[in-house]
């Protein structure tokens, strides 16, 4: 069996040629991805109150509820 050399990681194949990959973009789907996901950091303070996503999300749709409530309320006053 023939031994191989070690090569650093830095060397292409010779078959390979570096213009074969076009240019190299750093960070180029970052922004996508950012777009794409609904992560949220919550801030120290908040996070005590908040332990876990399923608190978070309770007390949020607790919120939408209040408000759908309270919008129903201003406009049945208004229509008086």
């Amino acid at each position: 069996m023939k031994k191989v050399k070690e090569k650093s990681a830095d060397e292409l194949r010779p078959e390979y040629k570096r213009e074969d990959f076009g240019k190299i973009v750093r960070g180029k789907y970052a922004g996508k991805i950012k777009e794409s996901t609904n992560f949220v950091l919550l801030e120290p303070d908040i996070a005590k109150v908040f332990p876990n996503d399923e608190a978070v999300n309770k007390a949020l749709r607790y919120l939408l509820e209040v408000a759908e409530v309270s919008t129903q309320l201003t406009k049945q006053v208004r229509s008086l």
